[in-house]
C-alpha cells in the first residue's frame, strides 16, 4: 500500500461538470483530489480488505438477529419502543438491502481493524462506483498508468444487479429517492442511485424529503400527491424516528431502501456488540457501552455518540488525556468507547478504508483522507488502483 503522486487531468473539472460532479469542491476546501492516488497489491485487497470486509457484514448481521428481539438491547440502541415491532418484522421478512459501508483503518501490513459501519446512508457512493473508475480509464488511455492497472470496483455493476433482484417483486411500482434541500452532495448521490434504478428497468421519481406529504388514509405523497409505495432515502433512520411524522411511516405502507433492520447496522451501539459476541477477533476494536467501562481498562480510546455521523462529537483520549475533540449536534442519546486504533499516516495524511457491499458482497474501496486524525465530510477523496 503506497501513496504515489502523480499529475490532475487537465480537463477534469470540466469532466465533473458533464457529468453532474458538482461537489467535488466544498465550501472552497478540495474534496475529490488526484494530486496522488493510493496503490495496493492483489493479496491487500483480496486478503486483507475484501474476505474480512464480508466477514464483517456477517458478523453485523448475527447482531442483528440478536437485537430485534431483546427490548434491552433495543433501548442500549436507543431506538423508540414504538418501532421495535416493525424493525423485528421488517428483519424476519428479510426485507431487502442495497448497500453498507464499513470504515477500516489499514496500513498495507497488519489486519484492518473495524472503525464503524455506515449502513444507512450512501455517501461516496458516486465518487467510489463511477468516478474513480473514470479517472483510472482515462489515465490508462493518456499513459501515466501500465495497461495491466486495476482498481477494486464492481460497484456500479453488482448495484444495478441488485436494483433488477429487487425490482422483481416490485413490478410496476414508482421508486421514489429522497434526500434534504440544499446539499449538492446528497442530490448528486441520490441521482447516481437514481440513473443506476433505471439501467434496471425501474421507473424512478424524485422527491425533496421537505416536500413529502401526508396523504388522506395515512400515506405519504410527493409533490403531486401521488402516493408513495417504495422509497429510497438518503435520509437517517435515527432522523426519521425523531420527525414529527415518524409514527405515520408504521401505516403508511412503504417499503424502504434501506430497510428498517439496517438501523441497528448503522447504530454505533454496534460497535460494542459485535465485540462481546465476537471477542478477539483480529479485525475488530474492543469496544463497550458506558455501563461497562469501569471494567474494560482502556486507557487510549475514542468515545463516539451512539448516533453521531460525518466524525461528529467524537473525543480522542490517550493516556487519559483527551487528544482530540469534535463538534456537533449529537451526544444526549449516550456514547460507546472503543479501544484507540490510529489511522495509518501517509505523507501527513491520516488515511481511512471505505470497504463497500452490494447484499453482502464486497464490492469496491474508497480512500479518505485528511491532515487531522478525524475522518469529516470534508475529508479529501483519492482514487486507487490495483498492481501487480
Amino acid at each position: 500500500m503506497q501513496r504515489i503522486s502523480t499529475v490532475e487531468r487537465p480537463n477534469w473539472q470540466q469532466l465533473a461538470r458533464e457529468y453532474g460532479f458538482k461537489f467535488h469542491t466544498m465550501h472552497g476546501e478540495t474534496y475529490w483530489d488526484e494530486s496522488a492516488y493510493y496503490s495496493f497489491d492483489l493479496k491487500q485487497i483480496e486478503e486483507d480488505l475484501e474476505d474480512p470486509t464480508e466477514e464483517i457484514h456477517q458478523m453485523c448481521l448475527q447482531v442483528v438477529e440478536r437485537v430485534v428481539s431483546d427490548e434491552e438491547l433495543l433501548r442500549k440502541f436507543q431506538i423508540p419502543q414504538k418501532y421495535w415491532e416493525q424493525i423485528n418484522y421488517s428483519w424476519k421478512m428479510q426485507e431487502p438491502s442495497l448497500y453498507s459501508r464499513i470504515d477500516l483503518a489499514y496500513n498495507g501490513k497488519n489486519p484492518a481493524k473495524l472503525y464503524e459501519n455506515n449502513a444507512d446512508t450512501p455517501t461516496s457512493l458516486y465518487e467510489t462506483g463511477f468516478w474513480q473508475w473514470l479517472w483510472l480509464d482515462d489515465n490508462i488511455k493518456s499513459g501515466k498508468l501500465a495497461e495491466s492497472s486495476d482498481q477494486f470496483n464492481s460497484l456500479q455493476e453488482k448495484l444495478i444487479d441488485r436494483f433488477q433482484q429487487i425490482s422483481r417483486s416490485k413490478l410496476g411500482e414508482t421508486l421514489h429517492f429522497a434526500c434534504c434541500k440544499d446539499t449538492e452532495e446528497d442530490r448528486g448521490t441520490v441521482q447516481y442511485m437514481e440513473d443506476c434504478a433505471k439501467q434496471a428497468g425501474i421507473r424512478c421519481k424524485f422527491v425533496y424529503v421537505e416536500d413529502i406529504g401526508h396523504g388522506e388514509g395515512d400515506f405519504l405523497t410527493d409533490f403531486d400527491d401521488q402516493v408513495i409505495t417504495w422509497m429510497f432515502k438518503l435520509y437517517p433512520w435515527e432522523f426519521m424516528f425523531q420527525e414529527e411524522f415518524g409514527p405515520l411511516l408504521l401505516d403508511a405502507d412503504v417499503s424502504f431502501l434501506e430497510p428498517w433492520w439496517k438501523c441497528i447496522l448503522s447504530n454505533k451501539a454496534l460497535l460494542p456488540m459485535l465485540w462481546k459476541m465476537f471477542p478477539d477477533h483480529p479485525n475488530l476494536l474492543p469496544a463497550y457501552f458506558e455501563e461497562d467501562m469501569a471494567r474494560a481498562d482502556l486507557t487510549d480510546y475514542v468515545k463516539k455518540p451512539i448516533f453521531s455521523r460525518e466524525g461528529s462529537n467524537i473525543s480522542i483520549v490517550e493516556n487519559g488525556k483527551t487528544l482530540h475533540e469534535s463538534e456537533g449536534p449529537y451526544g444526549e442519546e449516550g456514547y460507546i468507547y472503543q479501544s484507540y486504533y490510529p489511522l495509518p499516516k501517509f505523507k501527513g495524511s491520516h488515511t481511512l478504508i471505505g470497504s463497500w457491499l452490494i447484499d453482502g458482497q464486497a464490492a469496491g474501496i474508497s480512500v479518505r483522507e485528511d491532515r487531522n486524525i478525524i475522518t469529516q465530510d470534508l475529508s479529501r477523496y483519492l482514487p486507487h488502483i490495483i498492481t501487480g
